[in-house]
């Protein structure tokens, strides 16, 4: 796993999205982390100091692993431009199919009329 400043794996995770554009999944997991111990962090809340928690993001396709670590200062800029790059990528998305519509047109295929079609008329 290579841990990466925040503008840097974002540059990485677009290109990770559009070398799988075609064919493949990116997965993408977002945790709430302290990056510290157990053991560190019970010394700390019991020396009465706070912990500043982070964000650690996580991204693969399955051969490449990238990670960032994004503070709360960070936050909402980081999310900013995640959420362009995810709207960007969303073209390589398929429409999926809808039950309704699919059991329609099996209905009028087979010459049936569903439920829904009978009681509405």
């Amino acid at each position: 796993m290579v841990l990466l400043q925040p503008d840097p794996f974002l540059n990485e995770l677009t290109s990770m999205f559009e070398h799988n554009a075609e064919k493949g999944s990116v997965w993408v997991t977002l945790k709430h982390s302290s990056m510290k111990s157990k053991v560190k962090r019970n010394k700390m809340t019991s020396a009465g100091k706070e912990i500043e928690f982070k964000c650690l993001v996580r991204a693969t396709d399955g051969k490449k692993t990238i990670s960032t670590i994004v503070g709360m200062k960070d936050h909402q800029r980081f999310q900013a431009s995640y959420a362009t790059i995810l709207k960007a990528q969303m073209t390589a998305l398929k429409k999926r199919e809808r039950k309704e519509k699919r059991k329609a047109a099996d209905a009028n295929k087979n010459g049936k009329v569903s439920k829904k079609q009978s009681t509405a008329h």
